[in-house]
């Protein structure tokens, strides 16, 4: 299998392709679980589609080319999931082919062909928290196109051009997922080790990651919504609300990523007892191990639950492996441990159908899908508005205020006592106030004497915490 990927014919890249759709397409017979990450995912494309003004007018932490993306897919039809998955697996290929196409342009290894792509794919295939469409994998896309940037087109140094483009592919992910501005990192330690004049090419970086920041910046200048995109999207990320609750639990994270750490170990064993012949090619090699941290700071930003958050290893991981596929003393060593390795993403991920619970002690990810709240099974098709964290009434039911991020709303709900909150609450449901309210944070009792004129107009019903509007 090994020798047939080295080849670089298109028919290999027809194999790859039919192999990872023969490991995933079976998986739908189980069903397709809605994540929390999609609901969200979801209710911003909703609230978007309707005429609602990011930051303004929806208060979340979604960046604003990820949820204009969300946007767009709810123009095309309602709550596409399945537009979601394909988009998700598309973005995965086009990465896979992307980094294998850079790599063997780049003669960072003197084999070519598609053991790249297969790795990338292969490890990719591995969690189910990569079949989601989430901010992080959409940034991390373009990450993957500014490698190509970084690298020189001579052994000589750069072209300015290309550090320009690769500063504002940065900060296009960062509009996609901010904590993606870390890879700047990378492009530093790029710079430093490819470049002539390190200090001049490091500011085109850095022109070039302010350049579509300052294009948002306009935007929402003009919008009035400049204090509130600086409110919402920089200052939560940057204090680390938005790490994300949305992803699988951390213990889960860690036990799929076993595989992948045991791979990466024999990998970087083999790599460092290899001796690489050009001096680009040793550069390349360091840069891959900032690439390594850089990801893992990531994670840590992220609290390892992030959704997507694995894909930000797998570029290191892919490179490594290179060292790991390559010719060997004994060849079918190398073939068997690659059936091994692709065996295994098999079994893990179709583990709820193998009687395998006890030697392989991994909770299924169906168990942290998004599922109804029993307790307002009555609620449906209505338009809501939930005080409180659970998003689950809203899978059943559209969000009709701009309270959709419980943590981001405290900056209303949370200071009852000041005038200028209550004057935004009146102002948020003057035009289009929700049919029904759920009070999961006891709160109506206080809005109800504070602002009568909006909230005075619900009453209890039979179903605790929630209020209809008379």
């Amino acid at each position: 299998m090994l020798r047939f990927f080295k080849s670089p014919l298109p028919s290999r890249l027809v194999l790859l392709v039919l192999l990872v759709l023969a490991v995933r397409l079976p998986l739908l017979w189980l069903g397709v679980p809605l994540t929390a990450a999609e609901l969200r995912a979801m209710l911003v494309g909703e609230r978007l589609h309707e005429g609602a003004l990011l930051y303004r007018g929806l208060y979340d932490s979604t960046a604003p080319l990820a949820a204009l993306l969300f946007g767009a897919l709810e123009a095309v039809a309602s709550r596409p999931l399945w537009l979601y998955r394909t988009l998700a697996l598309a973005l995965l290929f086009f990465q896979a082919l992307r980094l294998n196409l850079v790599l063997n342009r780049a003669d960072v290894h003197p084999e070519r062909g598609f053991v790249a792509a297969l790795t990338y794919l292969v490890l990719g295939s591995l969690t189910a928290d990569l079949d989601t469409l989430s901010p992080l994998l959409i940034g991390h896309t373009f990450i993957i196109i500014a490698l190509s940037a970084l690298l020189p087109t001579s052994r000589e140094g750069y072209d300015n051009r290309r550090l320009f483009r690769a500063g504002f592919l940065v900060g296009v992910a960062a509009l996609c997922y901010l904590p993606l501005a870390l890879f700047l990192l990378v492009g530093l330690f790029a710079v430093i080790i490819f470049a002539a004049n390190s200090f001049r090419s490091f500011l085109l970086l850095v022109c070039g990651f302010l350049f579509p920041y300052a294009v948002a910046g306009t935007f929402f200048l003009y919008k009035e919504a400049l204090p509130a995109f600086a409110q919402f999207h920089l200052r939560p990320t940057l204090s680390g609300l938005v790490a994300g609750a949305d992803g699988l639990p951390l213990f889960v994270q860690l036990r799929l990523l076993i595989v992948p750490g045991l791979v990466l170990l024999l990998a970087l064993g083999r790599s460092f007892t290899t001796s690489l012949g050009l001096v680009f090619q040793v550069k390349f090699q360091q840069l891959m191990l900032v690439w390594l941290l850089v990801a893992v700071a990531m994670a840590a930003a992220g609290r390892g639950v992030a959704p997507g958050t694995f894909v930000l290893a797998l570029p290191p991981l892919t490179y490594f492996s290179l060292f790991l596929w390559q010719k060997a003393r004994h060849p079918w060593l190398v073939e068997v441990l690659l059936i091994a390795l692709l065996s295994v993403v098999v079994v893990v991920r179709y583990r709820t159908l193998l009687p395998l619970e006890k030697a392989l002690p991994i909770p299924p990810e169906q168990h942290y899908a998004v599922q109804p709240n029993p307790a307002y099974a009555a609620l449906r098709g209505q338009r809501l508005l939930v005080l409180g964290p659970d998003r689950r009434p809203y899978l059943q039911n559209r969000a009709a205020t701009p309270y959709l991020d419980w943590q981001l709303s405290q900056a209303d709900f949370g200071h009852l006592n000041e005038y200028a909150a209550i004057f935004r609450l009146a102002q948020s449901f003057a035009q289009l106030p929700p049919d029904y309210i759920i009070d999961e944070a006891r709160l109506m009792r206080e809005l109800q004497y504070k602002v009568p004129a909006v909230f005075g107009r619900y009453q209890k019903t039979a179903t605790p915490n929630v209020y209809r509007r008379r």
